[in-house]
C-alpha cells in the first residue's frame, strides 16, 4: 500500500518481539496513525525464532496478511543471522536494524552472503538496558531505533506517549519508569551518532 510503513521483526520467544511490535502499533495508534502489530502465531516456545509485524499508514489499512516485502527489518537476537535470511524480501531502500555487540561492519558481512548490500544499523541493546535499567530488556531500545530509522512517529511524540504508557504501568516503580526513558534516550543519542535521519519518510 502507497504511504504504509511495513516492518518485520525477527527475535526469539521470551525477548519480547511480539510485545514491541504491539507497543509500536499502539504508540503509533496514539500519535494518530492506522497500525497493525502482530506475530506470526506457530510455536512459541521460550527460545523459539518468531516473527512479529507492522504497519502504520496515515490512511486505512485494507491489507490482512503478513508482511513479505518490508520496509524495514528488526532483529532482536543477532544469532538468528547464522540460521535465517532475515532480509528476505527487503525493500532495497529500507534497512536492516541489529541488537549486537558486533560492529556495524561484521554485521554487514553477515548480510551481504545473503546478497543485502544495503543500510544497516547496529544497536547494543543489552548494554543500554542493562546500564539504564539494571538488567536486559532489549525492547526499550530496539523500540527507539526502529522509530529513528523509519521515521515513523516523530521522536518527540514518540517519547511523550511512551512516557505516559510507562507511568500508567509502573505507576509505584517511578525508578523504572526513568530507566526506561533513559533506555529509549540513549538509543536515539546513539543512532544520531551513527547518522540515522530516518532512511525514508514517516507515513
Amino acid at each position: 500500500m502507497k504511504n504504509t510503513v511495513e516492518i518485520r521483526w525477527h527475535g526469539r520467544g521470551g525477548q519480547g518481539a511480539k510485545t514491541a511490535a504491539l507497543l509500536l502499533a499502539d504508540v503509533a495508534f496514539k500519535t494518530g496513525k492506522y497500525v497493525q502489530g502482530f506475530p506470526e502465531y506457530g510455536p512459541e516456545r521460550m527460545g523459539a525464532p518468531i516473527t512479529a509485524y507492522n504497519r502504520i499508514s496515515n490512511d486505512p489499512i485494507t491489507i490482512h496478511s503478513n508482511i513479505y516485502s518490508p520496509d524495514y527489518v528488526v532483529v532482536v537476537d543477532d544469532g538468528l543471522l547464522e540460521s535465517i535470511d532475515v532480509t528476505q524480501g527487503l525493500k532495497k531502500e529500507g534497512a536492516v536494524i541489529v541488537n549486537t555487540r558486533s560492529s556495524k561492519k561484521e554485521i554487514a558481512e553477515q548480510l551481504k552472503r545473503h546478497g543485502w548490500k544495503g543500510s544497516v544499523y547496529t544497536v547494543d541493546a543489552r548494554e543500554i538496558s542493562v546500564s539504564t535499567l539494571g538488567r536486559y530488556y532489549p525492547n526499550s531500545p530496539m523500540l527507539a531505533a526502529v522509530v529513528s530509522v523509519s521515521g515513523v512517529v516523530e521522536p518527540e511524540e514518540f517519547l511523550k506517549e511512551m512516557r505516559d504508557s510507562f507511568a500508567h504501568k509502573f505507576a509505584k516503580k517511578p525508578e523504572v519508569i526513568e530507566g526506561n526513558m533513559k533506555a529509549l534516550e540513549t538509543t536515539f543519542a546513539e543512532l544520531a551518532e551513527d547518522g540515522a535521519k530516518a532512511v525514508r519518510k514517516s507515513a
